[in-house]
């Protein structure tokens, strides 16, 4: 679920709190309250429930709730409604023009606290708890719809004809200068389409045949642009138990070859690092534009699964001379 606030919660807040301080003032009015009562019963109200909710939806329930860690939501839960809620009746009660000798005992006041802040916060707090859930179900649904559709993007791309025609004319010129190459062409191909059809209902694989499948392609690029690129694979961490999105490293370096063409006799560079929480594909700019018009929906694809498979993010960092594309390695066992 998710519970950082965005736009439409701002709002939910001002007209909740614009009709809140509305009934106090009719409330007060009726009963021919003091006005400095009523400013402190209203206003302290509004910063302590929105307090206790802020804590609510960024610390508790991401850090122990999401994690079933119930013990310490429960406790910490608590004491959160009964200070906030103690503090809320302490305003209120010196307001009132009432001493400090008549302050109700600590454990009087801390019970008093939770009564206090659950009436205070319980609607609004069940209101925004079910939007945040129906706006997650609801973003779940669109990308579960959208995963579909990116996996079979995916599989399509590579027995597109364009692609098929390329690495025709490849083979085509590998069969008479170079036999042997040929066969190894066509064994490296076959192997990426067996592994596309075995992985097609996928949504993650083990980064270590991901990893075989990219040694694998970066054949068929080497052996099409011979020279023009150089790739190079550098893992620096243990890789069992390490997931990856189906065909993730494969879509990267496709952006590669995509958006960079070498000049002056140079090869565009590509380092595809692995590390514990990471793999990182770096590649060097050239400074000729793609006669490719880029509409970004592989990236796009690839940022879509990770909302459904990861709270993490790609992380882009594009510079004048490099461009690192960052994707966090899945670990189901932690």
């Amino acid at each position: 679920m998710i519970t950082k606030f965005n736009t439409s919660d701002r709002i939910l807040l001002v007209i909740y709190y614009g009709v809140f301080v509305l009934l106090m003032t009719v409330t007060y009015h009726s009963k021919n309250d003091l006005y400095s009562v009523f400013i402190a019963d209203t206003f302290s109200s509004i910063l302590i429930s929105v307090s206790i909710i802020v804590v609510f939806f960024y610390v508790l329930i991401p850090k122990y709730l999401f994690k079933k860690r119930y013990f310490y939501f429960i406790v910490f839960g608590v004491l959160i409604l009964s200070f906030f809620g103690a503090l809320l009746e302490t305003i209120v009660f010196f307001a009132k023009g009432y001493s400090w000798s008549e302050l109700p005992k600590w454990h009087k006041l801390a019970i008093l606290g939770i009564s206090t802040a659950s009436d205070n916060t319980g609607f609004l707090f069940g209101l925004l708890l079910t939007k945040k859930f129906y706006e997650s179900q609801t973003l779940l649904l669109t990308v579960e719809k959208q995963q579909k559709e990116n996996e079979l993007k995916l599989l399509r791309s590579q027995i597109d004809p364009h692609f098929l025609f390329n690495n025709l004319n490849t083979l085509d010129c590998l069969i008479d200068g170079n036999p042997n190459k040929a066969k190894e062409y066509i064994n490296r191909l076959s192997l990426i389409y067996r592994y596309l059809i075995k992985t097609k209902d996928a949504e993650v694989m083990e980064l270590a045949e991901e990893i075989e499948l990219t040694e694998n392609y970066i054949f068929l690029i080497k052996t099409r642009f011979e020279n023009d690129y150089d790739f190079k694979v550098d893992v620096n961490t243990a890789i069992e138990d390490k997931f990856i999105p189906t065909g993730a490293i494969q879509t990267l370096l496709e952006n590669v070859v995509k958006h960079n063409k070498p000049q002056n006799n140079e090869a565009i560079k590509a380092t595809i690092l692995v590390e514990d929480n990471a793999l990182k594909v770096i590649n060097t700019k050239s400074s000729i534009l793609s006669k490719n018009e880029s509409f970004g929906t592989g990236l796009d694809n690839l940022k879509a699964r990770y909302q459904l498979l990861s709270d993490k993010k790609v992380v882009i960092i594009n510079t004048d001379k490099e461009y690192t594309i960052s994707i966090p390695i899945i670990k189901l066992i932690e």
